[in-house]
């Protein structure tokens, strides 16, 4: 059992469903019934009775006076000495047993719980020096504990309903909490930092109660922290972009007053301009997505994307001698923003042409696929580049990260792209990752939730009882 209610609820059910049967047939069972505790009283009378009516008239009397004894007291009897019965044939064999002592009696512990055959025993001394022994077998519905009057069994049956429906009302106490918990903990990972536990309808002092305030304190601190870093960006982003503009006006103002000797150094001011204003807009679409503010969802046929944007990177990529090759499988209708899903399927697509060697290829295949039942448009952008070292596939999403910094340096990146990648495709309910090829080089897959067509719809719709009649 995986559930920690079930766990909670069936361990407390069951021990308290067997306590309250043990006690009540401990309880039955040290309480004799009125039927059997008058039957013991008479025990020894039948008994001397019997051997009576065996000495003055051997076998015969005796059997019809334990004839008679079953016609007034319902009970069957049969007399033994040393030898066995006295009867003249031989009783049924649960008599022999009791007579020896192999089968406890109704007045004991383990003879009352016993549903068949309740059995009591006498024995005295003849006159004649023998040991007699009668065995009584008591009638139907003298069960000291299972007959009428012994164990009620619609009174156990309500005691252990009842116990159970208290053991789930406590269960379900004890672990809603957690379970409040989890929701929460499932929506914060998943990027929602609005996500509480619930603290303010909790006002318990217990550990429980003390762990989801906690959570929800945890929580609204991170949501203070991540809104403090995306309101930084947003606010340098555009702090930066009044002097920027003012910049390259008075980069353009410079080269019409300056001469031919000041060009190379206009140039570079202008190269260093233009990776500014690549960083700014980089961080704008960076604390855009984090926020999730101002996306457009549409229906858009993500494999015309990705062929466009292998045409222009095969264009650009001519210039290093590489090549960018497309290999589209199926039409992969997704429900997007165009903008955001082209910016992060091509920065996937440079930042393999910026590490190939040259004179390589970079594959792009775009292809459906299935997932728990559900449609998945597979995007893989594979090079022929270093690769990543096993440490850092995860981190190569994370804003700013650098694996080597001579590196970036001379492909001219600012660690911006695969974050916005990753932003981008789980704003839209998808996931990528990286892993190195055996045969070298950087795969990068991205996976989108597909439109479901009008088939799938209908299959979801249509109950599973009858799509498997029809």
């Amino acid at each position: 059992m995986r559930s920690l209610f079930l766990k909670i609820f069936l361990s407390f059910w069951v021990a308290t469903a067997l306590f309250i049967v043990l006690a009540i047939l401990v309880t039955l069972a040290m309480r004799p019934t009125r039927q059997v505790s008058a039957v013991e009283a008479l025990q020894s009378k039948f008994l001397a009775e019997a051997v009576e009516a065996y000495q003055s008239g051997s076998t015969e009397k005796l059997r019809d006076y334990l004839r008679g004894l079953g016609e007034t007291q319902h009970i069957h009897s049969v007399l033994f000495d040393e030898r066995g019965p006295l009867i003249g044939h031989p009783p049924r064999p649960w008599f022999s047993e009791t007579a020896r002592g192999e089968r406890p009696t109704a007045d004991t512990f383990w003879g009352r719980i016993s549903p068949h055959f309740q059995m009591l025993k006498t024995s005295m001394t003849g006159n004649d020096g023998h040991r007699y022994t009668l065995v009584t077998e008591l009638p139907p519905g003298q069960n000291a504990l299972f007959g009428p009057g012994g164990v009620p069994g619609l009174g156990i049956l309500i005691a252990v309903l009842s116990s159970g429906l208290v053991c789930y009302i406590l269960s379900r106490y004890l672990t809603s909490p957690i379970l409040r918990l989890r929701k929460a903990t499932l929506k914060l990972a998943g990027g929602d930092l609005s996500a509480r536990a619930g603290s303010s309808t909790l006002h318990g002092k217990d550990e429980m109660s003390q762990l989801v305030r906690d959570f929800d304190l945890m929580a609204e601190q991170i949501e203070k922290l991540v809104s403090a870093q995306s309101r930084l960006l947003k606010d340098i982003s555009h702090e930066l972009r009044s002097p920027l503009a003012r910049l390259t006006v008075a980069l353009e103002l410079a080269r019409q007053r300056t001469g031919p000797e000041a060009e190379s150094v206009l140039d570079r001011i202008s190269l260093e301009s233009d990776r500014m204003n690549e960083l700014i807009g980089s961080l704008t679409t960076i604390a855009r997505l984090e926020s999730g503010a101002g996306t457009r969802k549409v229906p858009v046929q993500l494999e015309e994307i990705v062929e466009e944007i292998a045409q222009d990177a095969d264009f650009e990529a001519q210039a290093r001698n590489c090549q960018v090759q497309a290999e589209v499988m199926d039409e992969l209708p997704v429900l997007g923003d165009p903008a955001l899903l082209r910016s992060a399927i091509e920065n996937v697509v440079r930042n393999a042409t910026r590490y190939t060697p040259e004179g390589s290829m970079v594959k792009i295949h775009a292809e459906k696929v299935q997932k728990l039942g559900h449609s998945e448009a597979l995007i893989q952008v594979s090079d022929a580049g270093p690769g990543v070292p096993q440490d850092s596939l995860e981190k190569i999403f994370r804003p700013f990260y650098r694996i080597d910094d001579a590196r970036v340096r001379a492909t001219g990146g600012v660690g911006l792209g695969l974050a916005i990648t990753d932003q981008a495709v789980r704003l839209h309910g998808g996931s990528v990752k990286a892993s190195n090829l055996s045969e070298g080089g950087l795969l990068v897959e991205v996976r989108l939730p597909l439109q479901p067509s009008a088939g799938e719809i209908r299959n979801l719709q249509t109950p599973a009882a009858v799509r498997q009649d029809s």
